[in-house]
């Protein structure tokens, strides 16, 4: 049983959904602490000029160190800004006038909630839209404990899966912490991922948009497109060269 675990991230980028695409369980980490103007509050879109951020604004002041769970969202009126930024950059992609509209409604019936309720409900309809089939959880209801990776091989015991695939940008701590996973019984990968292209209504190709960008160019081919881009999962003795990239999310 393969299962990944992850932060929940705002409109994620390919990467995120094909770490999705490859488990049986996906765990959304929502019980550690938040870390602002990360991905967990903003991600970009393609305009004409290049990548714009899209960031969602949270209440933070006074409230250092919370747990991603109990992250509020500031303004529920920023749904607007996003919808008007995404329609105007968007609407004459091939298939926006497909999605948008049960797009626009999940973001802005969720405008008022906690910002790990946006994000997951975003979450799953993307995986719906990609026709992704994994099972979502979040650490915050399965309610284990532990620190760093304690806490990773703690989720998988609970959910029973023997095969833990890593985005590789945890690799950095997660190397330190290996023999955990082996004590549990655990096998370890780390994902390898390299960006497809695909079309794009704005020349040049960029890589490292939101999943929204595939989807409003390529609707149902969307998720061949994510998978063109997985590699074989690097082993942990292979992982410590390909490290480094900083527009993994």
């Amino acid at each position: 049983m393969k299962i990944a675990i992850s932060q929940p991230a705002y409109l994620p980028w390919l990467g995120y959904f094909d770490l999705i695409d490859q488990v049986d369980t996906f765990v959304l980490l929502d019980s550690v602490q938040f870390e602002k103007q990360s991905w967990q509050q903003r991600n970009r879109i393609k305009t004409p000029s290049g990548l714009q951020w899209l960031t969602v604004p949270v209440v933070f002041r006074g409230h250092f160190g919370q747990r991603i769970r109990d992250v509020a969202i500031r303004d529920p009126e920023f749904f607007r800004k996003h919808l008007k930024a995404i329609e105007l950059n968007y609407r004459r992609t091939p298939f926006f006038h497909r999605y948008f509209p049960e797009f626009s409604e999940i973001l802005q019936s969720h405008s008022t909630s906690l910002l790990v309720e946006l994000n997951q409900q975003l979450i799953q309809w993307l995986c719906n839209v990609l026709g992704i089939r994994t099972e979502l959880f979040r650490s915050s209801d399965l309610d284990e404990r532990g620190h760093r990776s304690e806490l990773l091989v703690n989720l998988c015991l609970r959910l029973r899966s023997d095969f833990y695939l890593s985005p590789l940008g945890s690799a950095v701590y997660l190397l330190e912490d290996i023999d955990q996973f082996a004590d549990a019984g655990i096998e370890v990968g780390f994902q390898h991922y390299e960006h497809p292209e695909y079309s794009q209504l704005f020349l040049p190709f960029q890589s490292h948009a939101s999943v929204l960008d595939l989807i409003f160019n390529k609707g149902s081919e969307s998720i061949s497109t994510v998978r063109s881009g997985r590699r074989r999962a690097f082993r942990p003795g292979e992982v410590v060269c390909e490290m480094g990239s900083g527009d993994n999310q």
